[in-house]
């Protein structure tokens, strides 16, 4: 989880692997899989700085919520150079999840293990399609995934108490509202 982004790889547009160009299954061709990339990029980035911010403005941490903006930034190097590439598949006002509900969290520490849930689930599946796509960019998003598992954790046992106690008064709160409906 370090800071260093010296050492990270860019990967050029002209790294698409040439055996994907011509794939088509039903509806699922080169246009979707940019597309399920780049809505994988941005709600991977979006999760970070939700948690970065969580970090740096609520619980006042300057050392964890650089390490999250840290991981931010790597994980925005590693396809950067395809951008165009990816913005330009990109379709927004058709995607059949943008009218999806979200859940209400009631508790930052709900906030917070969401987010960090949501930058895994999405660093994997942009580990997944990229080795079809961008095969270079697979093992850095490998990578970037492990480093979210281990900032979480680091992130929970310093703040235990803190998620737990809001966990605990979940419970309560939801066994007196049942309790109350009786």
């Amino acid at each position: 989880m370090s800071n260093k982004t010296n050492n990270k790889r860019r990967i050029p547009p002209s790294a698409v692997s040439k055996r994907s160009k011509g794939v088509a299954f039903g509806n699922f061709n080169q246009k979707s899989a940019l597309r399920i990339i780049d809505a994988n990029l941005n709600r991977c980035r979006e999760g970070l700085r939700v948690v970065e911010d969580s970090l740096r403005f609520v619980l006042n941490d300057g050392s964890f919520y650089k390490k999250i903006r840290g991981i931010r930034h790597d994980v925005d190097k590693i396809l950067r150079d395809n951008y165009g590439k990816l913005i330009k598949e990109r379709d927004s006002s058709d995607d059949s999840g943008r009218q999806m509900p979200e859940l209400l969290k009631k508790e930052l520490s709900g906030v917070i293990v969401a987010n960090f849930k949501r930058v895994q689930e999405s660093l994997r599946v942009l580990e997944e399609y990229s080795k079809t796509f961008f095969p270079e960019a697979s093992a850095d998003f490998k990578k970037q995934r492990y480093a979210a598992y281990s900032a979480e954790k680091l992130v929970y046992l310093k703040y235990r108490k803190f998620f737990i106690a809001k966990a605990y008064e979940g419970a309560v709160n939801a066994i007196a509202g049942k309790k109350s409906l009786q």
